[in-house]
Parts: structure tokens; C-alpha cells; sequence
């Protein structure tokens, strides 16, 4: 059973940024042909894609994020981590981390509140 755990601070300042890690257990990040999300979802909207990193270290990021979101791992820890720059209130959400298999993304962490407040 593959189980993810994020871990991070739950209150961020505007300007700074925002870091966030997954651990995994019960299955190796470098397993072909899994990618690691992160995902999240504002107070009052729907979930929104952040971006990935692959069983190969390949990154994807949302466009909208790209300029401000770096995605990296830790294969001797099987973590993944989240950084998010620049971060203003509208970053407030819920974040999560998941599993993407090729057809759908089949292990989710619990999800971790930030708050991005002075």
C-alpha cells in the first residue's frame, strides 16, 4: 500500500516561499511509469494541477505556476518536495501531493492547510 504524507509549514508570508515535502512509503519514486503531483485547492474552488516530477526526474509545471513553482525529490529519502515563490493570499489552499499512474492518480496524501498571511 502506497502511502504520502505532506509536511510543511502552515503559515507562509507574502513575498516568501512557500516549501512543501512529501514522503512516500510503500512504493520507490523511481518506479517506471509513475510521476509525483502536487495539487491544491483554495478555500471555495475546485482542485488545481500545480505540476510533476517524474519516475525520470522529468518536470511539468502549470503554466500559470511555472514562473514561480520548482518541483524536485530526494530519492535516498523517497520524498518530493514543492517550492512556490512569490507567494501572495491567493496561495492559500490546500495542498497535496498524489500519485499519477498512466491512467489516473491512484494515491493521495491527506492534504496539508497553508496559509499565506502577515
Amino acid at each position: 500500500q502506497v502511502q504520502l504524507q505532506e509536511s510543511g509549514p502552515g503559515l507562509v508570508k507574502p513575498s516568501q516561499t512557500l516549501s512543501l515535502t512529501c514522503t512516500v512509503s510503500g512504493g520507490s519514486i523511481t518506479t517506471k511509469y509513475y510521476a509525483w503531483s502536487w495539487i491544491r485547492q483554495p478555500p471555495g474552488k475546485g482542485l488545481e494541477w500545480m505540476g510533476v516530477i517524474a519516475y525520470d526526474a522529468s518536470t511539468y509545471y502549470s503554466p500559470s505556476l511555472k514562473s514561480r513553482t520548482s518541483i524536485s525529490r530526494d530519492t535516498s529519502k523517497n520524498q518530493f518536495s514543492l517550492q512556490l515563490s512569490s507567494v501572495t493570499p491567493e496561495d492559500t489552499a490546500v495542498y497535496y501531493c498524489a500519485r499519477a499512474s498512466p491512467r489516473e492518480y491512484d494515491y493521495w496524501g491527506q492534504g496539508t492547510q497553508v496559509t499565506v498571511s502577515s
